[in-house]
């Protein structure tokens, strides 16, 4: 049964600063259950609490405790840095629940910053060249996408873009196709302030931010729905 989110547990972000100064697995062991009773339990609630209310809104995205949250745990077997524990936890809700798929809603609560995106991140290249196809030949419909997100208060991230045009499209000139066609991801994001996760309203700045989103997430799987599956 799924868990009704009420917010992140006071030290969250203090377990979060203190795991960073240890960064020890002997010092983790100790504080599990803390991390567990303010961080991840709550995380896994809010997850399936989005999961039930995008349902009812329609919005294609779900997850639950066990396969959406990512590990805490760094993968340090080609890092430089070795120390063992990121400094935030995050998860993904997709289209089937997994994170393997695209157009998804990513949060990320941390100590550098807390975050919410709605994003087509590394898409593969079939379906990023769709995409990039999908702007060159339909421009009217995709400046119509990047309005909508202009009036939702939303504006697609430059994060990743190439500097120069990928081959196949130097016909394009038109300045703000250009742009996008360079794009790598096309991503939105919302900022959380880090004082108000304690409160069962994130779920609701989490719908809402999502909702906003919608046209970005409408526009790419109608591209992605006809990119021949492998």
């Amino acid at each position: 049964m799924a868990g009704t989110f009420n917010g992140f547990g006071q030290k969250a972000i203090p377990f979060l600063r203190a795991l960073d100064f240890h960064q020890s697995r002997e010092w983790f062991q100790e504080n599990r259950d803390l991390f567990e009773r303010e961080l991840r339990d709550p995380f896994g609630d809010l997850v399936e609490t989005l999961s039930e209310r995008f349902a009812a809104a329609g919005l294609g995205l779900r997850g639950d405790r066990k396969k959406s949250l990512f590990r805490i745990n760094r993968d340090v077997r080609f890092a430089k840095d070795k120390r063992p524990y990121n400094r935030h936890l995050s998860a993904i809700l997709s289209p089937d629940g997994t994170k393997m798929e695209q157009g998804v809603l990513f949060v990320y609560i941390g100590l550098d910053r807390c975050f919410a995106g709605v994003a087509w991140w590394q898409p593969g290249p079939a379906l990023l060249l769709a995409m990039r196809q999908a702007i060159a030949a339909r421009p009217g419909e995709f400046r119509a996408l990047v309005a909508a997100l202009r009036m939702n208060g939303l504006g697609l991230e430059t994060e990743g873009r190439m500097k120069r045009t990928p081959r196949g499209f130097e016909h394009v000139t038109q300045a703000d196709l250009l742009d996008a066609i360079r794009n790598r991801h096309f991503v939105v994001q919302h900022r959380i302030d880090p004082a108000t996760i304690h409160g069962a309203a994130l779920s609701d700045e989490l719908v809402d931010f999502t909702l906003r989103a919608k046209p970005l997430l409408d526009w790419g799987r109608a591209i992605e729905g006809k990119v021949p599956q492998d």
